[in-house]
């Protein structure tokens, strides 16, 4: 199977005091001092933008237009048990003055169509609310 690349994300982290992580192409630059949620935050943020595009894929094959405020406000937990770490998500989805019925389809189609969602289908216990 043959695939076309449309981009490759790359970043260089370092831990300690003055720890912190640059994207090669310099647009993302943070210092993280640990212990700090960094990461869970970033997840949030690259997951919640992926699934907004997703959203929006999947109302245009509706022809379905979004309205202002559309919005996914993601939350990331980090859990231990007995040792072991794993995240949870909860992703909150805002939709004004669609249908909720609509919603919920538009909601549910774009979880096959994000990467992020199907990279972490069945390894992250994800709940999707309809805010």
């Amino acid at each position: 199977m043959t695939h076309k690349v449309l981009f490759t994300g790359k970043t260089h982290n370092t831990n300690g005091r003055d720890g912190g992580t640059r994207s090669s192409d310099g647009f993302l630059d943070l210092k993280m001092k640990q212990p700090h949620p960094a990461a869970e935050n970033l997840f949030g943020a690259a997951w919640s933008a992926c699934y907004m595009g997703a959203i929006e894929v999947a109302a245009s094959q509706r022809q379905i237009k979004l309205p202002a405020g559309t919005a996914v406000d993601a939350e990331i937990d980090l859990n231990a048990d007995d040792g072991v770490y794993f995240l949870s998500a909860r992703l909150n989805v805002s939709v004004p003055d669609i249908d909720p019925v609509i919603a919920r389809e538009l909601i549910a189609a774009a979880h096959t169509i994000c990467p992020y969602s199907k990279a972490t289908h069945g390894n992250v216990n994800v709940v999707t609310n309809l805010v």
